[in-house]
């Protein structure tokens, strides 16, 4: 066997493995760099919140609350993301029955990885998890997310549209209002940006994938190995089963999903003797749907308790019982799934520190 020039014997393979191992470091600065500043947008809001804060008073405010009102809110989220298993199910249908407990497992296990792990690998993990135990290609997995995402996108518009029409902002409000009219022209554009591009990448596969190709050029071969086959296999799991009942389901499954996520607000609230309408959960939900979009620490940390605080004060209720009603809104929608997702992660074998490598 002949070498080519300036190759020594045995270095055929030196090139990949070098750009490989240069792919890696990149990926870990990278996520280094996003966790650390994920970290410091969430000090500063949590500054921002506690700096005029009497903790005496918020412990008060603490104790006040009725905490026969945290199990049905518990029960209440947890059921929300059991049904998001169900409709994972369903959009899954054209490639294989998955079981329900293992798609509960993936979507508790990512929605802790999210919770606790940086770079928000969650829907990674949700993919490689389920990917495993169902013997599904990766692509097909990660489609099926990214129809789930879509689904849940439509449901904010029509939260954020309800809030609009039936809830009445006090007086001086006009700025949020604007503000929220302003992000659903902005949501409801990119999903349909998104839609768009899923269409063209169904109808005109051959031309995205050529177009993905000359994309891919510039980077590292290995890339473009790895990214290739996973677009190939995206592809073909971009489909909905066309069955009627299977449309019903979607649709109805995602409305209980995001009921029975509004519904612990509502309940909290009162847990705090808080008497607003409903349609005030509608919007509180729509404003942390947006804190979990700014870049922040794992589990959303000061972004979230901001956003319910900033919702909370357009209905008068402000201080400490605010930031207390925050901080238990944030612990529901954390602590249980977190718990739940660590469970099936040891159940399944699996460690926390083996999905932080499941992000590239």
């Amino acid at each position: 066997m002949t070498n080519k020039p300036g190759q020594g014997p045995g270095q055929g393979g030196a090139l990949p493995e070098a750009e490989g191992a240069a792919a890696a470091r990149g990926k870990e600065r990278r996520l280094r760099l996003q966790f650390w500043i994920g970290v410091g947008i969430s000090v500063f809001f949590m500054l921002v919140l506690f700096r005029a804060m009497d903790f005496h008073r918020l412990l008060e405010a603490l104790r006040s609350m009725d905490a026969r009102f945290l199990a049905p809110a518990v029960a209440a989220t947890l059921f929300s993301y059991y049904t998001r298993a169900f409709r994972w199910k369903l959009l899954l249908a054209g490639e294989k029955d998955a079981s329900m407990s293992n798609l509960f497992a993936a979507v508790t296990i990512g929605y802790m990885a999210n919770n606790l792990l940086p770079a928000r690998i969650g829907e990674l993990a949700r993919v490689y998890v389920l990917g495993e135990r169902e013997g599904i290609a990766k692509g097909a997995v990660f489609a099926s997310l990214v129809l789930d995402r879509l689904f849940d996108g439509c449901a904010v518009l029509l939260i954020l549209l309800a809030a609009l029409f039936t809830l009445r902002l006090p007086g001086g409000s006009e700025g949020v209002r604007t503000a929220l009219v302003t992000g659903g022209y902005v949501m409801a554009g990119v999903y349909v940006a998104l839609i768009a591009f899923l269409v063209l990448l169904r109808k005109k596969s051959s031309l995205m994938l050529r177009l993905a190709g000359l994309a891919l050029k510039p980077l590292p071969s290995a890339v473009g190995q790895r990214v290739m086959p996973l677009l190939v296999s995206f592809i073909g799991g971009v489909r909905l089963s066309s069955r009627p009942g299977n449309i019903a389901g979607l649709v109805l499954s995602s409305a209980v999903i995001w009921l029975s996520a509004i519904w612990p607000i509502d309940l909290l609230l009162r847990s705090f003797g808080i008497e607003l309408p409903l349609t005030a959960s509608l919007f509180i939900m729509v404003l942390l749907v947006a804190a979990v979009m700014i870049p922040a620490s794992p589990g959303y940390i000061g972004t979230y308790h901001y956003a319910c605080y900033q919702a909370l004060t357009v209905f008068g209720v402000t201080g400490e019982k605010a930031l207390g009603v925050a901080l238990v809104i944030h612990a529901v929608n954390f602590f249980p799934i977190t718990f739940l997702g660590l469970y099936h992660l040891a159940r399944g074998g699996m460690k926390l520190s083996g999905l932080g490598g499941k992000g590239g």
